[in-house]
């Protein structure tokens, strides 16, 4: 009898937010909230402790992918993500990261294949432990704190009303659909169908 090979693990793909109820739908957790809509999408479920991690193997578009929810909080997110990419061997660049933004406008969708951490943390932890800069990146645009004043962790540990849920949801779908061309090699045209979204969706902000 010979049984047939597995593909190797291809990608891995982190959702970055903080675990425990009390964070739940929170705008840090944006990253997991849209592993909602992809494990949704494409029946899996991240249920298997590992690497720190809720984690889960599954394929996307043919592509055997590592699905990663970081039980680490947040600042120390980098710990589990280095964890299974070194065990499956991932590189940075087929490791790809989804966190939440409030440099972006409330409602879009931002790719970048490579760059600087910037101020966010998560992603700052997920540099240091990766020693790299080269991974793609899916921003979540949670918008900036409407007070100046208020406490920056605050506003990102506050939750999403309903209405900013359901508006969330079209942009965590746009999301998932980056991921698709992204495992598929085509990371440009992600980026393009994200930039398409956000402008078409300020027309219609602006009753264009």
């Amino acid at each position: 009898m010979f049984f047939k090979e597995k593909k190797p693990i291809e990608y891995l793909i982190a959702g970055l937010g903080n675990p425990g109820g009390e964070y739940e739908l929170t705008h840090h957790n944006a990253g997991f909230l849209t592993l909602d809509i992809l494990a949704n999408r494409y029946s899996f479920e991240t249920d298997r402790l590992k690497f720190h991690s809720l984690t889960c193997l599954t394929e996307i578009n043919g592509h055997r992918c590592l699905i990663m929810r970081p039980q680490t909080y947040m600042n120390n997110s980098g710990t589990a993500v280095a964890e299974g990419a070194q065990f499956y061997k991932i590189p940075p660049e087929k490791c790809i990261i989804i966190f939440d933004d409030i440099d972006i406008p409330f409602g879009d969708v931002r790719i970048k294949r490579k760059g600087s951490p910037g101020t966010h943390n998560g992603v700052k932890s997920v540099t240091n432990c990766l020693g790299s800069q080269e991974f793609p990146r899916i921003k979540i645009g949670v918008g900036s704190k409407p007070d100046p004043d208020e406490d920056l962790a605050d506003y990102v540990l506050s939750k999403f009303t309903k209405k900013e849920q359901d508006e969330l949801k079209k942009t965590m779908e746009k999301a998932c659909d980056a991921i698709e061309y992204i495992v598929d090699g085509k990371i440009d045209l992600a980026m393009e169908r994200c930039q398409i979204f956000s402008k078409k969706k300020k027309k219609e902000e602006n009753g264009q």
